[in-house]
């Protein structure tokens, strides 16, 4: 490790998994009560990110499933849209085509979802997705780089992709349970020195995803971040959410750790298509299968 290297990291706090697990059940059980109520329900609704990434995608399929979002509104007036719809490159133009609501587009890139490939396919397929309208572009972090303790690398390749965005928000996927606790600290801290507007646990495609664990270290360090930078970096959780229950134990974390500021579309996200129909019928009091 570089001297350059190391002295950004040494800025940021270090975490052992003791201290997290004691910290979240502490957390858990004094704010679980609090925020869960529908108010809360309905703002965690506006964060998702309704996400389609299956290998039968089709554009007809892609086209109805944006059709549900845009008629969302009429449906339930009272209540906030998604956050944005994520799709593959390819169906990118699709959403835009069909998309009458002030909903995010948001491709994954890059390689998703190993990051695998050529620097310049990274590009490219960056580059392609935000010309077709992607206004969000989410990526997987070289996590082969990162085992290799390659950081210098990884931060230019970041560094490089967020330039091919243009204007569009970089998300950078840390695939949170792949890493020990050491590594996912560090990845969180070259994702956001690299330019990410977000840092994302899992692409939801390896097991395990998400955890409240992993969490609480990213959150640790986008609050350093900001204490450092000025810049506020948002979170996304993705990967195994589906109830109410389990998104509610991130939106606490997310208020503790970063701050209320944070509990907006701008800085939070779920990614968890699963949790859509659930939190909706958690929120009207009984069974609704929307989308």
């Amino acid at each position: 490790m570089n001297s350059k290297i190391k002295t950004i990291l040494d800025q940021y706090s270090v975490l052992t998994e003791k201290d997290i697990k004691t910290s979240l059940s502490r957390l858990l059980q004094e704010k679980m009560p609090v925020n869960r109520n529908k108010n809360v329900f309905s703002t965690m609704f506006g964060l998702i990110d309704l996400t389609s990434l299956n290998t039968g995608d089709t554009e007809e399929g892609i086209a109805k499933f944006t059709g549900k979002v845009n008629d969302f509104g009429e449906n339930y007036p009272e209540l906030p849209n998604v956050a944005a719809i994520c799709v593959y490159p390819s169906m990118v133009k699709t959403v835009l085509e069909i998309l009458t609501e002030g909903v995010e587009i948001a491709a994954v890139s890059a390689g998703f979802p190993h990051s695998q490939t050529f620097m310049e396919v990274k590009i490219a397929e960056t580059s392609l997705s935000v010309l077709d309208g992607a206004s969000e572009i989410d990526i997987v972090i070289s996590v082969g780089k990162l085992l290799e303790h390659k950081y210098d690398e990884i931060i230019e390749e970041i560094q490089e992709i967020k330039t091919a965005c243009r204007n569009a928000h970089l998300k950078v996927i840390l695939e949170s349970g792949l890493l020990n606790l050491s590594d996912l600290r560090i990845a969180s801290i070259l994702a956001m020195e690299g330019g990410a507007d977000f840092i994302k646990t899992s692409t939801g495609k390896q097991q395990p995803a998400a955890t409240p664990e992993a969490a609480w270290c990213m959150c640790t360090m986008i609050a350093d971040y900001y204490r450092i930078s000025g810049r506020k970096v948002g979170f996304k959780a993705a990967g195994g959410i589906s109830t109410t229950e389990e998104a509610l134990q991130y939106y606490c974390i997310v208020e503790e750790l970063a701050g209320k500021e944070w509990l907006n579309k701008d800085l939070f996200r779920f990614g968890a298509s699963r949790l859509a129909n659930n939190l909706l019928s958690d929120i009207i009091g009984e069974p609704v299968v929307f989308f």
